[in-house]
């Protein structure tokens, strides 16, 4: 492909000459280690490393282009050998640029697929896969995009990140269109967003499900957080696009009234799906019953009443299937389909997830790792426990049932939840093991002694060691507990110092469980 067609709509300061936008080009990319000749190089400044100092590297590797902010270190040419035969392009955000290129050189994929985006702090990798599900049941040929994993069609593979770099996210939706999809369902991250990686994508359907403090380690302040979120909403949703909005959420009602401002005022013709359980809203949940069968409630829409069924434990995949069904309405699904597609949809992986190897207890594997998402984990367990347990009626435990709590906190993320954390733990839980999560390159004490600064109860134990705290758990539970093991949910890693070991929260709990019956034999 030609630079001027990779550039075209690309915002660049100063003029190209003739020689460079005819240049061929075959290949783009940001990582100096994938040069090849004739390849486009985006120096994009990173956490760790900054692109602009590979220039040269590049060069040497055979980029014949180059895009770039400022000038770079150790360069050895001259400027008559730079001017020669090398294209500088220089732009004032190399990451934004990347995301025009990206979709130029991929053909813009996103406007022949039907791409549907969810952001929020929670709730984002459950609705996928409703919504996924709906649309399988339909029949419709769907890609996705998350934090579990990438699929196309059937084909599965591992994700990197939850929202990948522009250059990533384009080439996946064009192997999508090229596999013969119609439709893509991503989450959207609020890094992807501040970071301008689905930039220039269409989007169709825009949903938002929450916004709990999180990522405070990168966006610095809530409203911060909450003006990335936006962006999914106010730039990149197709202006004939619809947002499915959650107004339970404060920030959901706030994105509800400055969306309908906004549209009204460049007279777009967006169209707002507002869900909820609490307040007043287009799409509503009533008569619901929780336990831990699963979901049994009504959804009122469009003055008319559809009884909902799933295996989806506890009230936030409630709102998931809310926000899910707002998404398949928007894409034209009928209802019949939405419920078959909401009662086909199994139990995600690290959501929720029930370690069943035939004990007489529950053991739940979570993803939650945020002060929200740790509460609602806990109150889904003692609601399902109250729904199962009647005081009054002899179930034959020797115990009234207990909630045995699992956590850690990620190291070199927002130290300011732990605390938080720690004492919504002790709080909520009958018992809490605090353990290691991801300590990453912090000490893994260190993190432990602020979550125990939040306890509020002296319920609780230190177990550094993730493994041994798992296993201590689960030799603890009795007939009719829950141990909650939360915060890594489905990785099969733990980052320490930089390196990723092996290691599964759900492997580890199986492995333990398996054990103790074993014992009993």
């Amino acid at each position: 492909m030609m630079l001027r067609e990779i550039l075209k709509d690309c915002e660049f300061i100063g003029d190209l000459r003739s020689e460079d936008v005819k240049k061929e080009i075959v290949k783009v990319t940001y990582d100096s280690r994938t040069v090849q000749n004739d390849s486009l190089f985006v120096a994009v400044k990173g956490e760790k490393y900054d692109g602009h100092d590979f220039i040269q590297d590049a060069i040497q590797k055979g980029a014949s282009a180059v895009v770039c902010e400022y000038k770079y270190k150790g360069c050895s040419l001259s400027k008559q050998d730079e001017t020669s035969y090398i294209s500088f392009i220089k732009v004032k955000n190399s990451r934004k640029t990347l995301a025009c290129i990206s979709n130029n050189f991929f053909d813009r994929p996103s406007e022949k697929l039907i791409v549907t985006g969810i952001t929020g702090t929670n709730g984002k990798t459950t609705t996928t896969y409703i919504l996924k599900s709906i649309l399988d049941i339909c029949g419709k040929e769907t890609g996705l995009i998350g934090t579990i994993q990438y699929m196309i069609k059937d084909a599965v593979f591992p994700a990197l990140h939850t929202t990948p770099e522009s250059l990533e996210f384009q080439k996946l939706l064009q192997d999508m269109l090229v596999a013969g999809c119609t439709h893509v369902i991503s989450e959207v991250s609020s890094h992807a967003l501040a970071q301008y990686r689905v930039d220039r994508t269409s989007f169709k359907t825009a949903v938002f499900t929450n916004l709990t403090r999180d990522h405070l380690d990168f966006h610095k302040t809530m409203e911060d957080y909450f003006l990335a979120k936006k962006r999914l909403f106010f730039e990149l949703l197709s202006r004939d696009g619809t947002a499915i909005l959650n107004i339970d959420d404060s920030y959901g009602r706030r994105l509800n009234c400055e969306l309908r401002s906004f549209s009204k005022e460049i007279n777009s013709k967006i169209k707002i799906l507002t869900c909820g359980i609490e307040n007043s809203a287009d799409i509503m949940a009533t008569d619901i019953r929780n336990s831990f069968h699963g979901l049994k409630f009504k959804i009122l829409f469009s003055e008319r009443k559809y009884d909902v069924l799933s295996s989806l434990i506890g009230l936030p995949n409630v709102y998931n299937i809310l926000c899910a069904i707002g998404a398949a309405i928007s894409l034209g699904v009928p209802f019949e389909y939405i419920i078959k597609g909401i009662e086909k949809t199994k139990t995600v992986r690290g959501r929720f997830e029930n370690i069943d190897v035939g004990q007489d207890f529950l053991c739940i594997v979570d993803y939650a790792h945020t002060e929200d998402a740790l509460q609602r984990l806990i109150l889904t367990a003692r609601e399902s426990i109250s729904s199962t347990h009647d005081p009054n009626v002899s179930s034959g435990l020797t115990h009234v049932p207990r909630i045995i709590t699992v956590f850690g906190c990620g190291g070199d993320r927002d130290r300011g939840k732990r605390p938080k954390m720690g004492e919504i733990a002790t709080h909520l839980s009958d018992i809490v093991i605090i353990t290691s999560d991801n300590p990453r390159s912090e000490d893994p004490l260190k993190i432990i002694r602020q979550i125990e600064s939040g306890a509020v109860n002296k319920n609780y134990l230190i177990v550094p060691d993730r493994k041994d705290a798992i296993k201590k758990s689960i030799d603890m539970a009795c007939a009719g507990d829950i141990v909650l093991i939360a915060g890594k949910g489905h990785e099969d890693y733990q980052e320490i110092k930089g390196v990723r070991y092996k290691f599964s929260d759900r492997q580890v709990a199986k492995s333990a469980i398996e054990k103790k019956l074993k014992q009993k034999e």
